[in-house]
C-alpha cells in the first residue's frame, strides 16, 4: 500500500467521522431547541401547549397553509402533523377552513391566541440571537458559514432523495 492510499483512506475516515458528529448534533440540538422551548413556556405558566406546537405556531407566522404545505416548506418536521393541528384548533390557537376549490383540504391559520405563542417564542429566539452573537461573532464566518453547510448537507439529501433509488 503506497503513502498516498493510506492518506486518503485517513482523510476519508476523518470526514466520515466528521459526518456522524454532524449527524448528532443536528439531532441533538433539535431535542434541545424544543427543551429550551417548552423550558420558557413552563417558566411563563404556559403549561397548555408543547414545544412542537409552538414551533409548528412560531414557523406558520403570518401564513395560511394547507396540512400538506406545513411539511413541504419546512413548517413542520414530526410525523404526526393531523394530531398537532387538531390539538391547537381544539385549543383554539388555529382556525381551519375547508379549501373552496379542493374540499379535500383544510387551510389553517393561527388565531389571536397562535400569535401571541409565535411572539413568545420569537422573543425567545430574539434573545437568544443577542448572547450567540457576542460568543459567536469572531469565529471564521459565524452562524452564515454554518447556515451555508447545512443548506449543502440539505441540498445533498434532498438529492439523494430524488435521484438515488
Amino acid at each position: 500500500m503506497s503513502m498516498h492510499q493510506t492518506l486518503g483512506q485517513t482523510e476519508t475516515r476523518g470526514f466520515l467521522d466528521d459526518y456522524l458528529e454532524s449527524l448528532s448534533l443536528v439531532e441533538r440540538l433539535h431535542r434541545l431547541l424544543l427543551d429550551v422551548i417548552k423550558d420558557e413556556f413552563e417558566r411563563l405558566g404556559m403549561l397548555e401547549i408543547n414545544a412542537v406546537q409552538a414551533l409548528l405556531l412560531f414557523n406558520i407566522g403570518d401564513n395560511e397553509v394547507t396540512a400538506g404545505e406545513l411539511r413541504t416548506r419546512g413548517y413542520y418536521q414530526g410525523s404526526n402533523v393531523s394530531y398537532n393541528l387538531k390539538k391547537l384548533v381544539d385549543m383554539g390557537y388555529m382556525h381551519h377552513q375547508r379549501c373552496e376549490i379542493d374540499r379535500r383540504s383544510v387551510r389553517v391559520r393561527l388565531t389571536p391566541k397562535g400569535r401571541e405563542v409565535r411572539r413568545v417564542v420569537g422573543d425567545l429566539f430574539a434573545r437568544h440571537a443577542q448572547g450567540l452573537e457576542r460568543s459567536v461573532a469572531n469565529d471564521a464566518g459565524g452562524l452564515g458559514a454554518l447556515n451555508r453547510a447545512l443548506h449543502r448537507v440539505e441540498r445533498f439529501w434532498g438529492d439523494q432523495i430524488r435521484y438515488i433509488y
